[in-house]
């Protein structure tokens, strides 16, 4: 069985980051499993916390996610063109205490849907240098940029277009068969 933590970069209700995850963990193959993890609780980083109370519960079950999984999958909007504070504040966080070991070694892929006509490529280059600073070893055999998002998603930030979602199942099935083989 091989296991993706799956992280959406956004809070909104009807995300359409979240509704791309949620739509990856539905597309996942056979043998695989995307536990969707979550970033709403963590707080702002501050070191004063940290020493004074250590890493916040909802960081750790992050941590532990982390942990059990064979690879990252993140979820990333674009937020004036680069990625968004409450994501990277999150994967700061994870990174604390023991959570570097974590990271390295861990392969990761990046996808992202945007309402706009350039999907999130700005946003998936700016998590290149964070994640050679944590360690990880990106996947860059597939690439999965969704525009336009507005169209593809209901109400709700369901995707609801079939080709992309054969795209995004396509994408999965290729990140997932990687991890088989050993990243």
């Amino acid at each position: 069985m091989t296991t993706i933590l799956g992280l959406s970069g956004s809070l909104r209700r009807a995300s359409f980051n979240s509704g791309l995850l949620r739509a990856a963990a539905e597309l996942a193959p056979a043998g695989t499993t995307i536990t969707q993890g979550s970033i709403r609780d963590v707080p702002l980083y501050d070191a004063d916390l940290e020493a004074g109370a250590g890493i916040p519960q909802a960081v750790q079950t992050l941590q532990a996610q982390l942990r059990d999984a064979d690879g990252l999958l993140l979820v990333t909007p674009e937020y004036n063109n680069g990625i968004p504070g409450v994501f990277k504040n999150a994967i700061d966080w994870m990174s604390r205490g023991d959570g570097l070991a974590l990271f390295r070694g861990k392969p990761v892929a990046v996808i992202g849907a945007s309402p706009g006509g350039f999907g999130t490529t700005l946003a998936q280059n700016d998590w290149l240098p964070v994640l050679r600073t944590l360690g990880t070893i990106p996947w860059f055999e597939g690439r999965m940029l969704v525009s336009r998002a507005g169209a593809l998603f209901d109400d709700r930030g369901n995707l609801t277009d079939d080709k992309t979602r054969e795209l995004l199942a396509r994408f999965v099935q290729g990140f997932a068969a990687s991890l088989s083989r050993g990243g």
